[in-house]
């Protein structure tokens, strides 16, 4: 008899964490068959797609609600496609406004649900809390303290580490990266990561760049080196970039390099500190133990839009980077909105750069996170997803 799993990935990163999932799965169920929407890595393991995960792709609340009759309807196809096939189990990786509607319809006729990366209640929207009890038969968590948070709420949980830390080098090879990148290998390397969106370019490169000229009046043989995630917005960084003075500084791609890494790791591999906006990348930065400056800026629009969303003017918790969220402490500096100036920026990462020791305790802390999330996320993850296929529904 067939063991049937639906499955619905919205972006890259979850195309290739769930493609390992279900690696581990196959080994488990040799007669499992897979469907839903996800990408190429998830294809390549034989799932049938039923709407390629680029489906999902938006960007912000205006994205979301000019597509949104588009998006309907591919959830209702979806749902009505598992009504039918009633599998074993629904695993939704990431995708929250989507997911969880699914899983609670589904969740509601009978079908276990398994949900991979949960939403980050603990900043914003705690209320969202109950909506995952109605929807989620289980929660696969990320983070440590999240288990803790579904513990005292009475939610199935399971911790399962971080994917990037499974696969980040505990000590990154500085010099091949530069080597690989054609950086001179002992001048100073600052990285500047200013986002993968267009509005985040547009709101932080400014700042960056600004900082990047004092940071270069100070050391004026320091590289900068800027990945970025494809040509369109590499031409948006380029152009904003013409509008600032700064030697030795290189601007790249993915295929600028040959390793197989995503851009921003072989970046952060090569630099000695970075300026990095809020987000995965600062997580990124932090497994490659690299000091950093954490920013983010928001337009006044947007900041009146999610505070209208949520009912927050901002984070529950006092961090927004993860890295300080994960240590519960400022173990690197965070400088958002109105503090986001170039100077600022540029003293800021300053002052970690020239103080050794507190290198030194920077890199410590993020050694000892990189072990707690190292845990073998894939295994971890389809051994959970294996036992709630058991219990049933």
């Amino acid at each position: 008899m067939t063991t049937k799993l639906g499955l619905v990935a919205g972006e890259p990163s979850g195309d290739l964490i769930a493609a390992q999932v279900l690696e581990g799965l196959l080994a488990q169920f040799e007669d499992l068959q897979a469907a839903g929407i996800g990408g190429p890595q998830l294809s390549a393991k034989g799932m049938q797609i039923w709407h390629p995960m680029d489906a999902l792709s938006v960007f912000g609340y205006v994205d979301a609600l000019k597509n949104l009759p588009r998006l309907y309807r591919i959830y209702q196809d979806v749902y009505q496609r598992l009504k039918r096939e009633r599998p074993a189990v629904f695993v939704g990786v990431d995708a929250p406004d989507f997911n969880l509607r699914l899983e609670h319809k589904l969740k509601q006729i009978g079908i276990p649900t398994v949900h991979f990366v949960s939403p980050s209640i603990w900043a914003w929207r705690y209320s969202r809390i109950e909506r995952i009890r109605e929807s989620v038969s289980h929660m696969l968590v990320l983070f440590p303290f999240e288990l803790e948070i579904y513990e005292r709420e009475g939610i199935a949980a399971t911790y399962v580490g971080h994917p990037l830390a499974d696969k980040i080098p505990m000590v990154p090879d500085m010099m091949a990266a530069r080597a690989a990148l054609a950086l001179d290998p002992y001048d100073p390397c600052v990285a500047i990561l200013p986002g993968s969106r267009r509005s985040e370019i547009e709101w932080m490169a400014p700042r960056f760049l600004e900082a990047a000229k004092e940071l270069q009046a100070r050391k004026p043989q320091t590289q900068f080196i800027v990945p970025m995630v494809n040509a369109q917005r590499r031409a948006q960084f380029d152009r904003i970039a013409q509008g600032f003075d700064i030697q030795n500084l290189r601007v790249i791609e993915t295929a600028d390099t040959d390793n197989g890494w995503p851009v921003s790791w072989s970046a952060l591999a090569a630099c000695d500190v970075a300026m990095v906006t809020s987000g995965t990348a600062t997580l990124e930065a932090a497994l490659f133990k690299r000091p950093m400056v954490i920013s983010y800026v928001l337009s006044p629009w947007m900041r009146r839009l999610m505070a209208w969303k949520s009912g927050q003017s901002k984070p529950t918790l006092p961090w927004v980077g993860l890295p300080n969220v994960l240590s519960q402490s400022f173990v690197v500096p965070e400088l958002l909105q109105e503090q986001a100036t170039g100077a600022a920026l540029a003293q800021a990462l300053w002052s970690v750069w020239q103080d050794p020791a507190q290198q030194q305790q920077i890199q410590t802390q993020f050694a000892k996170l990189h072990l707690e999330l190292k845990c073998d996320t894939a295994a971890r993850a389809s051994q959970a997803i294996a036992a709630v296929m058991a219990q049933g529904a």
